[in-house]
């Protein structure tokens, strides 16, 4: 596995940025770059359970690794969904069960810069290359109007 970091500044206090993140609707709209109609499941409380779902009810199964409000949320991830259900964990899955997703946010006078690191398999890395600065870019763009 590979880990990929991603960062970008932005204008706006970091407890603003991590609303944008985390919240629900805010959410939606930056994870739209991935697949349309993303979204998650979970109370966003460390140690707990979180899926990240397409509007088909495929996904992800993750925990909620590490959480540090305004700061840091780290996302290991565990296994697949399909149907809206926990897949369990087989040969493919191996490959890439334990992998962390993690979003750091570190306050710089007006700015904000945002870090996100992804470990991924090879076959991903373009994909990820790709969407992850859009999704990034649409943080910024969230968390800077007024």
């Amino acid at each position: 596995m590979e880990t990929l970091e991603f960062k970008i500044k932005i204008k706006a206090p970091r407890e603003k940025v991590w609303g944008i993140l985390w919240n629900d609707e805010t959410y939606r709209k930056w994870t739209s770059v991935f697949c349309e109609g993303t979204y998650a499941i979970s109370n966003w409380n460390e140690g707990d359970k979180i899926h990240f779902l397409d509007p088909n009810g495929e996904g992800m199964n993750s925990i909620i690794e590490k959480k540090i409000l305004n700061e840091y949320m780290a996302f290991k991830h565990i296994s697949g969904l399909k149907d809206f259900k926990e897949m369990p964990i087989d040969e493919e899955t191996k490959k890439w069960t334990g992998a962390l997703e993690t979003y750091r946010l570190i306050q710089e006078n007006d700015y904000t810069i945002l870090e996100a690191k992804v470990d991924t398999l090879e076959k991903y890395i373009d994909y990820f290359k790709e969407a992850f600065p859009k999704g990034l870019e649409k943080v910024k763009e969230l968390s800077e109007a007024k």
